[in-house]
């Protein structure tokens, strides 16, 4: 019988970091550990993994959480600072055709 879908949950960064300390610490496996508190392996993994590049002992060149954010602000802004920029470029070329059709008159 096949395994029903689970319903994707969020959890509390302070949530997140006790677990990872849960496994760092207990001598338990990490699968034990998932099991104790009915958590997905891969999410718990990857709690972990992200806790030591934070810590820095994660492979070089990979993003703490900070980074992370961070780069996720500046794409979001460059998002928008592209659509600014493609509406002001649309504004003033309809400005300048309705200065051109005002100036043949």
């Amino acid at each position: 019988m096949a395994k029903k879908a689970r319903k994707r949950r969020k959890f509390a960064k302070e949530y997140k970091a006790e677990v990872v300390k849960l496994v760092n610490e207990s001598g338990k496996t990490l699968t034990a550990v998932c099991e104790e508190l009915d958590l997905v392996p891969s999410a718990v993994s990857a709690w972990v993994s992200q806790a030591d590049i934070d810590d820095g002992r994660g492979p070089l060149g990979a993003l703490t959480t900070a980074e992370r954010h961070e780069l996720s602000q500046l794409r979001k802004e460059n998002r928008e600072l592209r659509r600014e920029k493609e509406f002001l470029g649309k504004a003033a070329a309809f400005f300048a055709s309705q200065k051109q059709l005002g100036t043949r008159s």
